[in-house]
């Protein structure tokens, strides 16, 4: 069988059995012949246990059955939140489809990541085996330079990749579209057993990671825009804490580097910051530059 099909069909089981919230094997060799996913024929139990250990060794999917021999996953959740089993488990079944539509995909339209992926493979393989990357590295407005990193995560924000090091020291994020070389070397390093990707860009938004303070946000959505952030919140930590018919009231606790200042920015007269009064002052401050500008 070949690779595009057989991940077409574990993208369709673990659809049709979270739909279902329970399916015996019976109904899903039934659905299985419908949609045609082996010429016609059935869904035969020994293709749904190998496909049952593939789900779980890829997506981390727990597959049970219950005592009417209906299946389920009892660890569903585990693609619910930001996790890269929930963004692989997206990018493939996003693949999939595509493989499906070879005549709409002029009509798709996805957004490219600029640069840096080359060095993708390089990176997580220095994740896996604990290898110091050296690194050619260029900021903007900066000269080209040479370091030695110990990568510890990578990001991806606003269609960009980054990566999270220790580097004199201290930790520092590097976007890969900046490097202009990396090479995996013989040096081994040790994470601290107690390190947390997750836990250190917790309480930031986007990838700025540069020590401002923690705050207490409330900000106010108009219109249609207290939908679109109920859809699509900020952040973990948000929650909606009052309104009325006209708007609505957003609760935030993080810190508002200028990555988050710029996504309030970006929603125009949609989001007015309610408190505290230093990040008022703050954007206020940013929006009169702007101004002068124009």
């Amino acid at each position: 069988m070949g690779k595009i099909k057989n991940i077409h069909q574990l993208v369709w089981l673990i659809s049709t059995i979270r739909k279902s919230g329970g399916i015996t094997l019976r109904e899903l060799s039934r659905k299985w012949v419908e949609d045609d996913l082996a010429d016609g024929n059935p869904l035969a139990r020994s293709t749904f246990n190998r496909h049952r250990d593939e789900i779980f060794e890829m997506f981390g999917l727990v597959m049970s059955c219950d005592e009417s021999y209906h299946y389920y996953f009892k660890n569903a959740g585990a693609i619910d939140d930001h996790s890269i089993e929930s963004w692989l488990l997206s990018t493939i079944t996003v693949n999939a489809a595509l493989s499906d539509s070879a005549a709409i995909r002029s009509r798709i339209i996805l957004e490219n990541v600029p640069a840096g992926e080359q060095f993708l493979p390089v990176i997580i393989n220095a994740l896996k085996l604990g290898r110091r990357l050296r690194m050619g590295y260029q900021k903007f407005g900066s000269e080209p330079s040479e370091r030695m990193v110990e990568p510890c995560a990578l990001k991806l924000s606003r269609r960009r990749w980054y990566l999270l090091a220790g580097t004199e020291g201290r930790l520092k994020v590097f976007s890969l579209d900046r490097m202009y070389s990396l090479v995996m070397t013989d040096e081994h390093f040790v994470l601290p057993d107690d390190f947390s990707a997750e836990d250190y860009f917790a309480e930031y938004f986007g990838v700025m990671a540069d020590g401002t303070p923690k705050e207490h946000i409330v900000v106010r959505a108009y219109g249609k825009m207290a939908s679109y952030l109920r859809t699509l919140p900020l952040h973990a930590t948000q929650r909606e804490v009052g309104g009325s018919e006209a708007y609505a009231d957003f609760a935030l606790d993080l810190r508002p580097t200028a990555d988050f200042i710029g996504e309030l920015l970006s929603f125009d007269q949609g989001v007015e910051v309610l408190e505290p009064e230093a990040l008022r002052l703050k954007i206020r401050e940013k929006l009169r530059n702007i101004l002068n500008k124009y």
